[in-house]
């Protein structure tokens, strides 16, 4: 059986970035970090490559990192093998809203 990577480059990431095709519900995944760590992991949605992976569970409205970045936030609770794309995630970019909030 082929084995299907992920990785996760900062200690600080919640997800890991798909680096296989043919990821479909119930694969087991090996994620990876710079340390030499694996994780393996069941996902629970179908992931196209490029795509993220929650690696611990993510609470709504908790900040998704990603290489160490904040490049979003939770907009429901997500659970660790769970996608992690725009129908769970809101983008920080361009948010002059949440800008002024943090204020």
């Amino acid at each position: 059986m082929e084995l299907k990577l992920g990785l996760k480059v900062h200690e600080a990431d919640n997800v890991a970035t798909i680096f296989a095709e043919g990821i479909l519900k119930g694969t087991q995944v090996q994620i990876r970090d710079k340390s030499g760590n694996t994780q393996m992991l069941t996902v629970l949605n179908d992931i196209p490559y490029g795509h993220k992976v929650a690696v611990i569970a993510i609470n709504k409205g908790e900040l998704i990192n990603k290489y160490g970045e904040e490049i979003g936030i939770a907009s429901k609770d997500i659970t660790p093998g769970e996608h992690v794309h725009v129908h769970n995630l809101d983008s920080m970019r361009g948010r002059g809203d949440l800008e002024r909030s943090k204020q």
